[in-house]
């Protein structure tokens, strides 16, 4: 049964409509964005020079648009003046909430925790360099209000580098093997999120938090609307080569037995070769002498064979402390201060 709340149950009450009614019936219009509430959730780090105008711009849109918002803002450990900024802000607005972690635990926790302060009927994450433009909110809205639980920004031109690029490519291969990403989607960290789909994934018991993974696993209904992608106002991006790789592994690691049975294969498959290695030597000394004894061949068998072990024992290391991390963990971030009014 739908919520009193949800859009789909509120297009029905202002349509009057039923399931069973006359094709001749009038189509129900979409829900009014003024019927819900709405939480914006922005990691910031290291911006200080930007995300105060990324904040006013955030307000203006959503006051011309007479909606009801909550902007919440944390600070993944920035090393500039960031927090003081944004702490400023909270004190002086009663729509603005500012949390400060203890340190940089990354965007996906950042964005974890502020997605557990948020209050909205739908969620909003965006980044806090303007390369999401705030007016875009309001065409992610739309299409939620359509009937849809998770909605992704599909960016018309994504102003980043090549390397980023690459990396948006690279995830989104692994997106697609391992949370099922539906073909023709687009998925990106300005997305909205309804309610029960922010509950489930607060709700998840995981030391690695990704966000648009556990939206697609936890939503129903997915699309993706083309909205304007910016270049960046001031400064670098903070995701380089590095942080790229770690968060393709740290879903292999965290969300996929992909790796695990990978390194099995590879281990079948040499195992397997190393027998047809044996066969042959021990068929070959009925019908040839050998001077030589086989330490060699023994030595290499023993390398190889060794050398798979190792590298399965420490796939299933990995995964061991992995699953330790995921069970021992309340909260894989604390927060330090929270500013509001």
């Amino acid at each position: 049964m739908l919520d009193a709340s949800h859009p789909r149950a509120a297009a029905g009450r202002r349509s009057g409509g039923t399931v069973g009614d006359d094709m001749s019936a009038p189509v129900p219009s979409a829900p009014d964005r003024s019927a819900f509430s709405y939480s914006v959730v922005i990691p910031v780090y290291n911006s200080q020079d930007v995300v105060g105008s990324t904040i006013d711009r955030v307000v203006e849109v959503f006051e011309a648009a007479g909606l009801r918002y909550q902007v919440v803002l944390v600070n993944d450990g920035s090393g500039d003046g960031s927090w003081d900024v944004i702490a400023e802000r909270a004190r002086r607005s009663p729509h603005v909430v500012a949390l400060d972690l203890l340190r940089n635990y990354g965007q996906h926790h950042a964005n974890l925790a502020g997605l557990r302060e948020s209050t909205g009927d739908f969620v909003i994450t965006m980044d806090d360099d303007l390369q999401n433009p705030p007016d875009q909110v309001l065409l992610l809205i739309d299409k939620a209000l359509e009937g849809h639980d998770v909605v992704f920004g599909r960016f018309e031109r994504k102003q980043a580098r090549g390397y980023r690029r690459l990396g948006s490519r690279m995830i989104n291969v692994v997106n697609r093997r391992v949370f099922e990403q539906p073909p023709g989607l687009a998925v990106s960290n300005f997305r909205i999120l309804r309610r029960d789909v922010v509950e489930r994934i607060c709700g998840s018991r995981t030391a690695h938090p990704y966000i648009t993974g556990q939206a697609l696993m936890f939503s129903s209904s997915p699309a993706d609307v083309l909205v304007r992608h910016d270049p960046r106002a001031s400064g670098t991006s903070n995701y380089g080569l590095r942080r790229i790789a770690s968060l393709v592994l740290t879903i292999l690691f965290s969300y996929s037995v992909f790796p695990l049975r990978a390194a099995a294969a590879l281990g079948f498959a040499v195992a397997g070769f190393s027998f047809l290695l044996g066969l042959f030597y021990l068929v070959r000394s009925f019908f040839v002498d050998t001077a030589v004894p086989g330490w060699t061949t023994i030595a290499v068998l023993l390398a190889v064979l060794n050398g798979v072990v190792i590298m399965l024992l420490s796939m299933l290391g990995e995964y061991v402390v992995r699953t330790l991390n995921a069970v021992s963990a309340v909260t894989t971030y604390h927060v330090s201060e929270r500013v509001s009014q």
